[in-house]
């Protein structure tokens, strides 16, 4: 377990995949910790560096100082993100966990690249059956005394809030494995987590998000059990009013944990959704220097990168012909002279390398430099494409390698020619990775002169502090010298 120290509080982390991947962060729900998201962890590993969070209060991380909010655990993971992130994320949250994400979606639009949403609570409003069942013992566990009286209460009654919670949680038919289900029902019992269970109960009811998810930016999948009982349907209802961008998807024989309940269904949603073949291998497939193969797959692929954003089936597929698909070995350069093309990391990465701004000293060589690591799914050489100019940068398959999809000059402008609706579309996908690339490095800057701001205001503070300790000291000495 790796644990993360962002503003003073500690966050304990489940980790996987490739580091120099894109990140996907992983955000349990209530009464939950980091073990609730495991079973999607080996799926997403196979092309994410997943990171699989406890949130403050649960699992192994301490409570907030302060009382738990939706906006404070938004702005601890934007800070997070920016701590171990290169650029946008991949957020899956759960329940309490997908509020969360699409509060930060709303709040950060230029960090989140796309989310998978499982049960994500809308409105904050739990069932009826929660309300009414569960809400009480939870209320109780914010007083120590309350605690011992439940603790007591579980131990006159063997099982009772077992008995209580499995009705509200999983399906009739549930594909649930029994240590499965015990873990989780660890989990949603560990002692001394009462009372940040009562604060969350109430932070969710207080962040209704009805009215607003219809602003989120970011491609979303939604998935819920058609058996949910815990967050009720009537919220899928919302997402299928105020937001129908995103892909809701509900699944029979499941309630509240479709990911324990019906894992191979909801992996498959998600592999879709994300473009992960369900055999971590087959990105990894070696073929032939341009040559065109899989199309198919390549469709699917670029379904889930920013090239193929807002293409139907016909058009990503007409655009996987045009594209050629390179494997390249560690640390090679990727780039051929005298041809104009852009490229579309599909699996590896590719690292961008450009001379320092100076020599330095006489004595000492130039040193190339990594500005940036390009993840699959993320696109580049966009410009040295558009308009035939020289190259500013290398472009330098990862440690792990690099399959990529290249798009020459001579063949976008065929294709812009035969299809001018793709071509255009196509245009403004470029375009519009272009400019999320920019508002992501103005929101850091912003981020940096909001700190350098703080400290600034914190020194003029010291400052002052110490000028009127030397005055004072000053006086003393003067009143002394004249007694």
């Amino acid at each position: 377990m790796t644990i993360y120290t962002v503003n003073g509080q500690e966050i304990h982390a489940q980790e996987g995949g490739p580091p120099n991947r894109q990140k996907a962060i992983l955000i349990h729900g209530w009464s939950s910790s980091s073990y609730a998201m495991h079973p999607l962890m080996e799926l997403l590993s196979s092309r994410f560096s997943c990171v699989s969070i406890d949130l403050p209060g649960y699992g192994k991380s301490p409570r907030l100082k302060e009382r738990a909010t939706i906006p404070l655990y938004v702005e601890l993971l934007a800070d997070l993100i920016e701590q171990i992130g290169e650029g946008q994320v991949v957020l899956v949250g759960h329940s309490m966990g997908g509020m969360i994400s699409l509060s930060l979606a709303l709040e950060y639009p230029m960090l989140v690249d796309r989310m998978v949403l499982i049960s994500p609570t809308i409105t904050g409003r739990l069932s009826i059956y929660i309300n009414v069942m569960i809400s009480p013992i939870t209320l109780l566990e914010r007083f120590r005394i309350g605690q011992r009286l439940v603790s007591y209460i579980e131990g006159l009654i063997f099982g009772l809030t077992d008995r209580i919670m499995r009705p509200a949680s999983f399906a009739d038919r549930t594909g649930i494995t029994e240590d499965d289900y015990r873990q989780l029902r660890a989990d949603a019992r560990r002692p001394g987590q009462g009372k940040v269970r009562a604060e969350c109960f109430f932070a969710m009811r207080d962040n209704d998000l009805s009215g607003k998810i219809g602003k989120v930016e970011a491609p979303s999948l939604v998935i819920w059990g058609a058996e949910d009982n815990t967050v009720p349907l009537r919220d899928a209802g919302v997402v299928e009013d105020e937001w129908p961008e995103s892909d809701l998807r509900l699944l029979p024989k499941a309630g509240h944990w479709p990911h324990f309940e019906t894992p191979e269904t909801t992996n498959r949603l998600i592999a879709a959704y994300l473009g992960l073949p369900l055999m971590s291998d087959k990105l990894q497939s070696p073929v032939g220097e341009d040559t065109v193969v899989n199309i198919r797959d390549i469709a699917q692929f670029l379904a889930h990168s920013g090239l193929g954003s807002n293409l139907n089936l016909a058009q990503r597929t007409r655009l996987a012909a045009q594209l050629s698909q390179r494997n390249f070995p560690p640390y090679k350069n990727i780039i051929e002279e005298d041809r104009h093309e852009m490229f579309i990391i599909q699996g590896g990465t590719v690292e961008v390398w450009t001379d320092p701004e100076s020599d330095g000293p006489e004595d000492l060589p130039k040193q190339p430099r990594r500005v940036a690591t390009v993840k699959p799914g993320e696109m580049t050489g966009e410009l040295g494409m558009l308009d035939k100019g020289l190259r500013t940068a290398d472009l330098i398959s990862g440690s792990e390698g690099a399959i990529v999809l290249s798009l020459d000059r001579d063949r976008m402008l065929a294709l812009m020619e035969d299809d001018a609706v793709l071509g255009g579309l196509l245009l403004w996908n470029i375009a519009n990775a272009m400019t999320q690339r920019v508002r992501f490095i103005l929101w850091q800057l912003q981020r940096a002169d909001q700190r350098a701001r703080r400290e600034q205001k914190l020194w003029e503070q010291e400052r002052d502090r110490q000028a009127n300790l030397l005055e004072e000291r000053e006086k003393q000495t003067e009143f002394i010298n004249k007694t």
